[in-house]
C-alpha cells in the first residue's frame, strides 16, 4: 500500500532536513517508489502491508538515527486523503484561497467538544470543522494575522499534530496516484 508521511516542524528555524536526506532515510528502510513532495517534510512511498502505527514509529526512529532530528510523523493512505478531499467542509475556500485552508493531521480523533468550546468563545473570522483525526481550519486573513492559534494553545488543545495547507494536501493525494 502507498502512504503519505508528513513530518512535523520540518524546515522551520533550525529544524532543517533536505528532501534528498528524507528520501534516503525512507529508501534505507526498504520502502519503494519514494518521492518527496515540496521541502516541508512530506514523502510518499510504497510500504506493502505495513501498519500505520508501525510506520509512524519506525519512520520517527529511522529519521532520528540517520539525521539526529526528532520529528513526529503522521501517515495517511490514498483512501483517507481522498475521503478528506471529498468531504471538505470549505469547498469554495479551497478553490478560491487554498493556501489559507489548513488541515491539521492528528494521531487520534480530534476532541470535537473542545474545538466547539473554543469556537464558541472566539470571535475571530476563522472557522473550524473536525473530521475524525483531522481539524480543517479556514483562515480567511491568513495564519500570520490570526489570533486563533494562541487561543487554542491557551486552551491546551495541543495534541500532537502537523498542518498542511490545501494545496499540499492535493499534491500528496496526486502523488499517491490511483
Amino acid at each position: 500500500m502507498k502512504w503519505a508521511a508528513m513530518l512535523r516542524g520540518i524546515n522551520l528555524g533550525k529544524r532543517q532536513l533536505k528532501s534528498a536526506e528524507l528520501k534516503a532515510v525512507v529508501e534505507g528502510m526498504g520502502f519503494t517508489e519514494v518521492k518527496t513532495i515540496l521541502a516541508s517534510g512530506n514523502v510518499v512511498f510504497e510500504a506493502g502491508d505495513a501498519k500505520p502505527e508501525a510506520l509512524e514509529r519506525d519512520l520517527h526512529v529511522a529519521l532520528e538515527k540517520a539525521t539526529g532530528l526528532k520529528s513526529e510523523v503522521f501517515v495517511r493512505n490514498r483512501a483517507e486523503l481522498a475521503e478528506l478531499v471529498e468531504n471538505n467542509p470549505f469547498p469554495d475556500e479551497a478553490r478560491e484561497r487554498p493556501s489559507f485552508l489548513l488541515v491539521s493531521f492528528h494521531r487520534d480523533s480530534v476532541d470535537k467538544d473542545a474545538i466547539d468550546r473554543v469556537a464558541a468563545s472566539y470571535d475571530g473570522p476563522e472557522r473550524m470543522v473536525v473530521r475524525g483525526r483531522e481539524l480543517i481550519t479556514d483562515f480567511p486573513d491568513g495564519q500570520g494575522r490570526s489570533n486563533l492559534i494562541p487561543v487554542m494553545q491557551k486552551a491546551k488543545l495541543a495534541q500532537a499534530n502537523t498542518g498542511r495547507n490545501w494545496n499540499t494536501v492535493l499534491k500528496l493525494l496526486t502523488a499517491l496516484g490511483d
